[in-house]
């Protein structure tokens, strides 16, 4: 659809992956937006940069999606990219023990009836059905309840898969991490199958999967995109938002104008001093090696009894991820660095003198998964009329990850339309 010769004006603040995804649907609808962010990149957490240290270019983090992940997917096949994912034709996940050598795969299959619980070679080694069919309150919870109130977070399948799986999903310690947030997680992947539960990873960078196509998409619809530009205030006056300051003094927004706020948590609680946000955030510690991996070895190996929770091989380079990360985030570098180099070589061989390195610490990588943080959470809609929120930590429903930021874009897009109509 071509962009109406009028267009409304939509100004949307923050170009992450919430306010790409706001960027993106609108255009779609043929409503023509600007977006303005602070920053010097697209992407927000979603960013990949040249490293110097290591000679290649590497992302700030590892971030997984699944095939059940539809925002994600449609998200892409809009701008192109539906080709940039890589991943097993099927959700296999592979596991490493590194205290006793122990090596085993997950293998669920693809359709929703759950028979890879009933085989040997497909489950955890050394359990049973009955061991499976004990989890089955993870599927549901109420708003105040952990997961810990739904099932028993002791025992082989917990151990060695369901929690190094949900600490990823909700970077929160799994047990306490709340149980409504689980049981959507659960429902919309695990739930529906294997063939929503394939891991996929960004090729061959997050920008070139998620921003970089987008910002060539949305160029091409006409949409501007400016960084290096902050919001450092805005002005309401009853139900509107009526300016806007960059800081060159307040700009009037106009009658017809509509404001999508895509910002960090505590960036939006600055501007709006009313508004209750998430306060309480978890870390994110992710290296990288500059070192082709051993021929032959997984994409994705989640990794027991280390100080490293996944390892990622890439072509040019081996990656480390840990959730809940904030026991880490303070230690020394060269210290972390040495302790996953360790258990690469533990898990994929290698030679004993590290290669170059670098670590990535995001200190408030997301909002705690708990229930009190959820019950934080704005909604898109505001007390203002022409002002939406956007951003993983709004109330989507599912913990901080790159399908909520999508959807949360999507949703207020929407309803921007719908304010505009009106």
């Amino acid at each position: 659809m071509r962009p109406s010769p009028n267009p409304p004006r939509v100004r949307i603040v923050g170009a992450g992956m919430a306010g790409l995804s706001a960027a993106v649907e609108l255009a779609r609808a043929g409503v023509l937006a600007t977006v303005v962010d602070g920053a010097a990149q697209a992407g927000g957490r979603c960013r990949s940069y040249h490293d110097p240290q290591l000679g290649r270019t590497i992302d700030n983090g590892n971030h997984l999606v699944l095939s059940g992940n539809k925002a994600v997917h449609r998200y892409l096949d809009t701008i192109g990219a539906s080709d940039r994912l890589s991943g097993p034709k099927h959700a296999d996940f592979a596991f490493a023990e590194i205290t006793t050598g122990a090596r085993w795969s997950v293998r669920i299959n693809d359709g929703p009836v759950p028979w890879w619980i009933c085989r040997d070679g497909r489950r955890v080694p050394g359990t049973t059905v009955r061991d499976y069919l004990r989890l089955a309150g993870l599927s549901g919870g109420g708003a105040d309840q952990v997961v810990a109130d739904r099932v028993d977070p002791h025992g082989p399948v917990w151990d060695k898969l369901i929690d190094p799986v949900l600490l990823a999903a909700l970077n929160t310690a799994s047990a306490t991490g709340s149980a409504r947030l689980t049981s959507r997680v659960i429902r919309e992947t695990l739930g529906r199958g294997g063939r929503a539960m394939r891991p996929q990873i960004a090729e061959p960078t997050l920008a070139a999967a998620f921003v970089d196509p987008a910002l060539a998409w949305l160029a091409g619809k006409g949409t501007t995109v400016s960084l290096g530009t902050r919001l450092r205030a805005l002005q309401t006056d009853g139900d509107r938002v009526v300016a806007l300051d960059f800081g060159r003094g307040p700009e009037t927004v106009a009658p017809d104008e509509t404001i999508i706020l895509a910002v960090p948590p505590w960036v939006a609680a600055d501007l709006l001093p009313d508004l209750i946000v998430p306060n309480d955030f978890r870390a994110i510690v992710n290296a990288h090696f500059a070192i082709q991996p051993p021929t032959g070895v997984q994409t994705m190996v989640g990794v027991l009894g280390g100080t490293a929770e996944w390892i990622f091989a890439f072509p040019d380079r081996i990656s480390i991820t840990v959730s809940a990360a904030d026991h880490l985030v303070d230690r020394d570098r060269a210290e972390l660095a040495r302790a996953f180099w360790a258990d690469i070589v533990a898990v994929h061989g290698g030679p004993a003198e590290m290669p170059a390195w670098q670590i990535v610490k995001e200190k408030r990588a997301t909002f705690a998964a708990t229930p009190e943080q959820d019950a934080r959470r704005p909604e898109t809609r505001t007390q203002w009329r022409n002002l939406f929120l956007a951003g993983d930590w709004t109330q989507t429903g599912l913990p901080a990850t790159i399908e909520g930021a999508i959807r949360s874009g999507e949703a207020a897009a929407r309803l921007a339309r719908t304010a505009m109509l009106g």
